[in-house]
């Protein structure tokens, strides 16, 4: 019999087919611990999926991991649920995650993220909802058990730090099915009440379920709704829970709840102390201030010499006078035709000169015309020679029996070069 040998890519695509066919695979659940982990920059998770005896390949793309509301790490023990095929590439098997869970508490863990993603997407969260907690109360609201360690801690911080206060004890549940619903009475109750101008919620530490109370959603919206300020004390410093996001102000812990109701009597009598000392002295300042103040009034003219005051009052009032009458309208119309008549004559002279001025500008002018005007030359026996209208200049610019006129001062005449002769 002849034997028919497969292709690897053959093989691999028949053990895929089966895969995708077998109903089986189509979704599988599976739980256990996470490693290799990838985080791919496209959003994609790739790591490897086992329990102490194997291990499976696994993706989980972004469309799906967006999904995911923790951070999944090494070591962190999951519950997946997604469908297994073949990658033909690499022939393995391997597991398409649809969606991944944290195992055991990892889902209360799930669902406390998702309540606080959407509380704080409602606003539940912001400062501006925030009511400011009273410096000086005169009751304060504690709603915790009764018989625990943290309402003595409290009563015993209040009393210690601010006696003045009184405390009104509301017995409440801090633990288990039936807490939350005792929660929000109780804060209804104080609300009604209107007996204390703060509220401590809380309680001492604890698991995250002995805390699941306060991750209520019916908790978190009756402490949004209270009308009274709630300083939410629940566990440790390292403890987060909705109720702490939701209230006015957030304690470390129940002592610390109690620290932040009220103000300590010791800073505040050291406070005022100071305040004392600081007003004695403003009030000392104050006095000598005034002192020197008095001396100065005391020592001014007008307690000194009263009569000296009337005098310079009597001369301004004699040199207003004065002012007055020069600005009587007889007197300034008089003021105004001395004006006139002084302008009138200023004016005139001005002018005056000005004429002389520009008489002597004329004839000065005139001079120096007449020294250089060509007649007043021919005066003193000089003449113009031309031959055909050309002024003569030199020798040269005539001939022998050339025609010639020469001009006079008075007239001219004509003439025939007989001679012509250079000079030396």
């Amino acid at each position: 019999m002849e034997k028919n040998y497969l292709s690897v890519t053959a093989l691999t695509k028949y053990l895929k087919y089966k895969f995708d066919n077998d109903v089986h695979l189509k979704n599988v659940y599976l739980k256990g611990e996470i490693s290799n982990f990838k985080h791919h920059s496209r959003g994609h998770f790739y790591f490897t999926l086992k329990d102490d005896k194997a291990q499976l390949s696994a993706i989980m793309f972004a469309s799906s991991s967006k999904n995911v509301i923790f951070t999944p790490e090494n070591g962190m023990s999951v519950l997946v649920e997604g469908y297994l095929t073949v990658y033909e590439a690499s022939g393995q098997y391997q597991i398409y995650v649809k969606s991944m869970t944290e195992d055991g508490l990892g889902n209360l863990h799930v669902a406390y993220e998702q309540l606080k993603k959407r509380l704080e997407k409602e606003g539940l969260f912001e400062q501006q909802h925030k009511q400011k907690i009273p410096t000086f109360p005169k009751t304060i609201g504690v709603l915790t058990s009764p018989t625990g360690a943290a309402v003595k801690d409290i009563i015993n911080i209040v009393n210690r730090r601010y006696p003045l206060s009184s405390i009104v004890i509301y017995p409440t549940l801090v633990q288990g099915e039936y807490a939350k619903d005792n929660i929000v009475e109780n804060i209804k109750k104080a609300n009604n009440d209107k007996l204390v101008d703060v509220i401590i919620l809380g309680r001492g530490g604890g698991s995250i379920e002995d805390l699941w109370p306060f991750n209520e959603e019916a908790v978190a919206y009756e402490i949004f709704k209270s009308k009274v300020p709630i300083i939410s004390s629940v566990g440790h410093e390292t403890d987060f829970t909705i109720s702490d996001f939701v209230a006015d102000l957030r304690a470390p812990t129940p002592s610390g709840g109690a620290e932040l109701a009220v103000p300590d009597q010791f800073e505040l009598l050291s406070y005022m102390k100071r305040l004392e000392s600081n007003m004695t002295v403003q009030l000392n300042q104050i006095y000598k201030r005034k002192e020197r103040d008095l001396s100065n009034i005391m020592t001014h003219m007008i307690f000194r010499d009263p009569l000296r005051m009337t005098e310079q009052k009597n001369r301004r009032l004699d040199f207003l006078i004065e002012k007055l009458e020069l600005l009587k309208p007889d007197n300034k119309l008089k003021q105004s035709k001395r004006d006139l008549q002084t302008q009138t004559e200023k004016l005139n002279y001005l002018f005056k000169r000005y004429i002389e001025k520009k008489q002597n500008n004329f004839n000065l002018t005139l001079n120096k015309l007449e020294l250089i005007n060509p007649l007043c030359i021919m005066k003193k026996g000089y003449s113009v020679t031309k031959k055909d209208n050309v002024i003569l200049k030199s020798i040269n610019q005539i001939n022998k029996g050339d025609h010639i006129t020469v001009d006079l001062q008075d007239g001219s005449f004509n003439a025939v070069v007989e001679e012509k002769r250079k000079g030396e």
